[in-house]
């Protein structure tokens, strides 16, 4: 038996097969190879055409099943791992009514601040552990303020995994998990959040059916079959958004487990088996892939929207292209810590909720054309892009949450070693880096409804550690800090 996963990103879709029985990985890939393009078509916008998720969906569903040369008919399920807070809309045909409006898209602020003040900050902190802020709600919000023609032709609103779903299955569904992901589930209430939608016109009859993470979600279709390759009546069998699903591989599932990533953006992503929020919604809450009334787990999401995005900015124009990422790396090396004085702030990809949604962009500061070259600029991005981190997590500190270990897969920053031990040495905490993917956590975790093992833990567990980054004793890590510290905090004012 083998179980399929994607992970449906905004710079790429990855696949990965896997062998049920011992979890062995039997191929693994991506597509495009070249990340995706966003459109902005204004300043603080982003979007993707649905229609373009799809057409990779397949051709990366080919090329795993060519990679893995096994019979499609033994892959058994189908797991979804997906970029959150998207929003995408379908009319009574699920055709697609416009691009969607993803992550880091930044014109719903507005809307999600005036939501929390009108409804009242306690009640949303209470109820959504969050403000409206700038997530999947707001957005349709936005759509129903500037785009009224179309709401009206809309039939159901949808994650990006839920729309992949629909395009496998045919089906419509959602889950807990996700609408949370979306503010659009009271915590208090356990339903989906009537008060909020009702403040701001969101129709009721637009919701998908509501599915358990862990179920059967639908089977595949023979279009989607046909298209894909793969076998019509395969079970979709899960669903989460990246995060939730990227903790999930790093088998972080119980109270007190910490995971990271650090691909275009960044997060740190810890379990809480409580209703936990940050006055400002600095950071966010959301209910993880095991949340369930009786076991309500809420992973606390820490995001930083300028990470690996401004890694490959650098390589494209500090670098013009000249370099690849592990040569980059050993030139950061090379440069003493604090890049001889230069701070970058990593925040150019929109608005930051670290910095309560405010816009203050990435910039430069102490460059000096006599002394510094592509090697500070490089060293001073991953430096910058760490610090922001470190900034997110004395905030989820403040809250009570400890940092003695944070898991991390092998696909993304934590590779680099400059960013790496810049986190652990100012956090001291122990980074344990995991051989394991998106797809890869996705694909296990679909195993689960069609009994492929009886424990999703020890089908986790088997991904290996490959090593760990220690904190270095070295101050000159703190001085860094600090004066990168003194420089955000005059940006914001």
């Amino acid at each position: 038996m083998y179980l399929l996963g994607y992970d449906i990103g905004s710079s790429s879709v990855k696949a990965a097969i896997v062998e049920a029985a011992t979890g062995k990985v039997v191929a693994k890939t991506q597509y495009p190879e070249s990340e995706m393009e966003i459109q902005a078509p204004q300043a603080g916008w982003a979007e993707q055409d649905p229609e373009i998720w799809w057409k990779n969906v397949c051709m990366v569903s080919q090329k795993v099943l060519a990679q893995s040369q096994i019979d499609s008919a033994d892959i058994k399920a189908i797991g979804i791992s997906y970029q959150m807070h998207g929003l995408v809309l379908v009319d009574q045909e699920n055709k697609v009514l416009r691009p969607s409006i993803i992550w880091c898209d930044g014109r719903a602020v507005e809307i999600g601040n005036q939501a929390f003040a009108e409804l009242g900050e306690a009640y949303c902190l209470e109820h959504y552990l969050n403000s409206p802020g700038n997530f999947t709600a707001s957005k349709l919000r936005w759509v129903i303020e500037h785009e009224p023609d179309l709401y009206e032709k809309a039939d159901a609103f949808m994650l990006p995994g839920d729309y992949i779903a629909l395009r496998l299955s045919g089906e419509r569904c959602t889950t807990v998990s996700g609408l949370s992901e979306g503010v659009l589930w009271d915590f208090k209430a356990k339903t989906p959040a009537q008060q909020l939608m009702q403040h701001y016109g969101i129709h009721e009859h637009l919701v998908p059916e509501i599915k358990p993470t862990f179920s059967n979600q639908g089977q595949l279709s023979a279009q989607a079959a046909k298209e894909t390759g793969l076998r019509a009546g395969t079970v979709i069998s899960y669903r989460a958004g990246d995060q939730p699903n990227n903790a999930l591989c790093l088998n972080v599932l119980h109270p007190g487990q910490v995971a990271a990533t650090g691909g275009t953006s960044g997060v740190v992503y810890g379990v809480v088996d409580q209703a936990l929020y940050d006055q400002a919604s600095r950071v966010n809450g959301f209910a993880h892939v095991n949340y369930t009334d009786e076991t309500p787990n809420v992973g606390i999401l820490l995001c930083v929207n300028g990470a690996g995005i401004q890694h490959n900015w650098m390589r494209q124009n500090a670098g013009n292209k000249a370099y690849d990422y592990p040569t980059m790396e050993r030139m950061a090396a090379q440069i003493p810590i604090g890049a001889d004085g230069i701070s970058v702030l990593p925040f150019g990809n929109n608005a930051e909720r670290i910095l309560e949604n405010k816009d203050i962009g990435s910039s430069i500061h102490n460059l000096q054309f006599s002394r510094h070259g592509q090697a500070h600029l490089f060293r001073a991005g991953l430096e910058g892009i760490a610090f922001a981190f470190v900034y997110g997590l004395e905030i989820m500190t403040n809250m009570g949450m400890d940092f003695q270990k944070m898991r991390v897969g092998n696909d993304n920053l934590f590779q680099s070693k400059v960013f790496a031990e810049t986190i652990t040495s100012l956090t001291k905490s122990t980074i344990e880096v995991v051989d394991t993917t998106g797809a890869i956590g996705a694909a296990k975790a679909a195993g689960l409804e069609v009994g492929a093992f009886d424990q999703l833990e020890a089908a986790l567990g088997q991904a290996p550690v490959l090593f760990n980054y220690e904190p270095q004793q070295n101050p000159a890590y703190q001085e860094a800090y600090f004066g990168w510290k003194t420089i955000l905090e005059r940006n914001l004012g």
